[in-house]
């Protein structure tokens, strides 16, 4: 993805409000399906960190990206927005 495209999908994700949280339970397989999910469903979602979780934003974000195959766009303060290419339908 090249810094264009990086920049377009940060000024779409500005009107995004957080559609997940994480928490004291961190990343687990119920949250890893539900945003798998959400993926498949908008391409691009916001993820907020709370406080009670033990990951950092960055480290959260790497970590549910990489388990998703997705990319992570933006990461402000606790929140973090991925982007996965919806897949092709048949």
């Amino acid at each position: 993805m090249n810094g264009a495209q990086r920049a377009e999908f940060r000024k779409l994700a500005n009107t995004l409000k957080p559609i997940f949280q994480i928490g004291k339970e961190d990343i687990g397989e119920n949250l890893i399906k539900s945003v798998d999910e959400a993926l498949n469903k908008r391409e691009l979602i916001k993820v907020a960190v709370l406080e009670s979780c033990s990951l950092d934003t960055k480290a959260a974000a790497g970590t549910l990206a990489e388990a998703l195959g997705a990319e992570v766009i933006q990461s402000i303060g606790r929140k973090f927005v991925l982007y996965r290419k919806k897949p092709e339908e048949k």
